[in-house]
């Protein structure tokens, strides 16, 4: 789902409040931390990952391989922190997250 940019801006204003839930460290994307943040997403819709990883090309791959292997959309990225946007289609109208 390619989101337009008033998508973003919306979905930017709803994670600003919100914390990280999942950190990538030093073993970087296993099996494990992609699996947790496919429940994140199923269960929030929208998230923020930490990704600590020291170079900036290697934390836009990170996020990249995240957003492919999760099948969620990127709303921004700042310096190591990525939110996440993943549309639970089984949850009801009124707690799904309206963009």
């Amino acid at each position: 789902m390619a989101l337009s940019d008033q998508q973003r801006k919306r979905l930017r204003t709803l994670a600003h409040p919100r914390k990280p839930i999942v950190t990538v460290g030093q073993k970087g994307l296993t099996d494990s931390v992609i699996e947790e943040i496919r429940l994140a997403l199923s269960h929030h819709e929208l998230v923020k990952v930490k990704v600590n990883v020291s170079d900036r090309d290697s934390r836009d791959i990170a996020v990249q391989r995240i957003c492919d292997r999760t099948g969620a959309d990127l709303v921004q990225r700042i310096g190591f922190i990525a939110t996440l946007f993943r549309p639970n289609p089984n949850k009801s109208d009124e707690d799904r997250i309206q963009v």
